[in-house]
């Protein structure tokens, strides 16, 4: 798995990592930017994929039954799980119990990709993010557990250098949530790299 906090510097040798050459198909979780359609991140995190020459297939899981999500998961050499709302994205993965089909699928070798709210989920509880994201964007939600995939919440843009993430809004989610919950504070210029039980923080610039 490779967790970005916003740049995608660490993308290209991840992907070329799982090839022996040639584009892949890329599945594009979409779901966390369903309410921000048109805004220049959304279009920007999708250009970071396809300028390194991949194919992008775009996924809605909540559009989409446990079986056919499964099925569209084993036709993708990785998947790309976009940022946006984290509520947004917890939500549509767990009403369609998507949520239980993607950490299968990972936890059997489909290569992750996760930006910002993408890698929060990964984690074993998304509740840190409630001053970062508003919960409310996923209201039907009765609990935040993230798919368990490492053992550590995310907390991306940890730099406070993204207008909507100011230091104090970082200062503020770790005095309030460092002493009941494991976190990981990324940089945008850096990514967590996961292979097995290993965990590296690695560079991942522009």
């Amino acid at each position: 798995m490779l967790l970005l906090s916003l740049n995608p510097g660490a993308m290209q040798p991840f992907l070329d990592s799982t090839t022996s050459g040639g584009p892949l198909r890329v599945g594009y979780i979409g779901d966390a930017q369903v309410a921000y359609a048109g805004a220049p991140f959304v279009a920007a995190e999708r250009r970071a994929i396809e300028v390194l020459g991949h194919e992008l297939v775009d996924i809605t899981v909540r559009e989409l039954t446990a079986s056919d999500f499964a099925a569209t998961l084993s036709a993708v050499d990785a998947v790309y799980v976009a940022g946006g709302s984290t509520f947004a994205l917890l939500e549509a993965l767990k009403v369609t119990a998507n949520d239980v089909v993607l950490a299968e699928r990972v936890r059997g070798g489909l290569p992750y990709i996760g930006c910002s709210a993408g890698s929060i989920i990964v984690g074993p509880d998304i509740t840190p993010a409630s001053l970062m994201d508003d919960p409310a964007d996923g209201a039907s939600l009765t609990e935040f557990a993230g798919l368990g995939l490492i053992d550590r919440t995310v907390i991306p843009h940890a730099d406070g250098m993204l207008k909507p993430y100011p230091p104090s809004l970082i200062s503020e989610t770790v005095a309030k949530y460092d002493s009941t919950h494991q976190l990981l504070l990324l940089r945008d210029d850096q990514a967590l790299l996961v292979d097995g039980d290993r965990e590296t923080v690695i560079d991942s610039n522009p």
